[in-house]
């Protein structure tokens, strides 16, 4: 293997971008390969505002594969990250770093032990997708360290069998998860529609209802759906197969208004086949029911779309506006609706993008109490009266790239030394 015995540790760092489904991914004809029911689209968004950062490294005086997740260690025993492991090390290739003098035959990788390090900056398991940007980025990164020569499609049918919407994070812009047809998975792949150049008037914000962990997981929420619910079966042979048509079409002609109808039924009938669950699952809650009330109330009054809304497994809101003045207007209608409380730090209130808080014409919180109701609100509620706190915070983002690997060593949650946590 090379380099002074035991000492040397390789490293590399990867960011990669979560997604947001607009036509649903709900359901798996097998669980081991995770294979859906039906085919899915997303858009990627900003890595900037929400993103995995994962370091991978390798050394001979590793004795275990080991990972840290937002600093804490965590098991890597789990079925999930041992088929991804397993399938990657089986496509290693060899490596050499002349630098320090390393050279890693293909068949080495077996008997080498890896520590990950893995770093979301947004909440865990609270309904953002945080487990397909984790496993992307853990696929994607080590995919980079041991050279395979697969490309981000064919990496993204590794990723598939760690987390299913895993696999349309190796792509930024608009991806579409095929379900494929083959029993082996060999054909369930994401494919880039468009990237994010292609429609970058859109801007997304986010309400964060909550960042708590859901009571029901994705996983077992599918399993229970397949199992018990009878429209699940007409919504995977009937309904998404036209609207992936459709959504493909609304991309690619940048249609709008088609885009915002298919997204906002697709949510709907998704959390309706959740509700046709037996036990019944609730993603959502009464805010996130209201936000979409206040979302639908506006588009009509205006007579035509102006914003799409979505909603994965959680509370969470997902809000597309059609371009920058017009998400200007939905962060009023929003901060109107859902002021923060009182004493709270509008910086903290409002991340990621903040420019658009300036288009809105928010400086502080004296301009948020000032904000006056919606033409399309006939109640003036008081300030005192509004949902403080029913919203802990919203992200403002856009449609963006994919996977990046970091090359600035200082990015890199491991230290070049130890292989450990920084």
């Amino acid at each position: 293997m090379g380099g002074e015995a035991a000492k040397w540790i390789l490293m590399t760092t990867a960011r990669t971008p979560t997604n947001i489904a607009v036509i649903k991914y709900w359901g798996k004809r097998d669980e081991t390969l995770i294979l859906p029911i039906n085919d899915s689209i997303s858009v990627t968004l900003d890595p900037t505002h929400l993103c995995t950062t994962t370091t991978v490294s390798v050394s001979p005086s590793f004795d275990q594969d080991r990972m840290w997740l937002n600093g804490k260690e965590i098991s890597l025993q789990g079925g999930r990250f041992q088929s991804c492991l397993r399938e990657i090390r089986a496509r290693a290739q060899d490596v050499e770093d002349k630098k320090k003098g390393v050279h890693i035959k293909k068949e080495d990788w077996q008997n080498l032990r890896l520590h990950i390090a893995s770093h979301n900056n947004f909440p865990t398991a609270a309904g953002l997708a945080s487990s397909a940007a984790g496993l992307a980025c853990l696929v994607f990164s080590l995919a980079k360290l041991m050279n395979l020569k697969e490309d981000n499609s064919q990496l993204s049918a590794i990723a598939r069998q760690g987390s299913g919407s895993a696999c349309r994070s190796l792509y930024g812009g608009f991806v579409k998860w095929d379900m494929g047809k083959e029993d082996n998975g060999s054909d369930s792949l994401a494919i880039q529609l468009a990237d994010e150049k292609h429609w970058d008037e859109l801007v997304i914000i986010i309400a964060v209802v909550s960042a708590r962990q859901k009571e029901t997981s994705s996983t077992s929420g599918m399993r229970d759906t397949v199992e018990s619910s009878a429209l699940i079966q007409h919504r995977a042979k009937e309904v998404v197969p036209k609207r992936i048509v459709q959504m493909e079409e609304a991309i690619r002609n940048r249609d709008f208004p088609s885009f915002v109808r298919l997204t906002c039924t697709d949510s709907n009938q998704f959390h309706a086949v959740c509700l046709d669950t037996y036990p019944p699952i609730f993603y959502m809650n009464d805010t996130s029911h209201r936000i979409i009330s206040g979302v639908e109330k506006w588009n009509r009054a205006e007579g035509t779309p102006q914003v799409a809304y979505t909603f994965d497994a959680g509370p969470n809101a997902v809000m597309i506006a059609r371009n920058r003045k017009t998400a200007a207007l939905l962060l009023q209608r929003l901060l109107y609706n859902f002021p923060p409380h009182t004493d709270t730090d509008l910086d903290s209130y409002i991340i990621g993008d903040k420019s658009i808080l300036k288009d809105a014409g928010i400086k502080d919180m004296k301009d948020v109490e000032a904000l006056t109701p919606p033409p399309e609100v006939k109640d003036n509620i008081p300030y005192a009266q509004k949902s403080k706190g029913d919203v802990s915070y919203f992200i403002c983002t856009r449609p963006g790239g994919g996977p990046v690997v970091l090359s600035d060593e200082t990015q890199a949650l491991l230290g070049p030394l130890t292989g450990l946590p920084k």
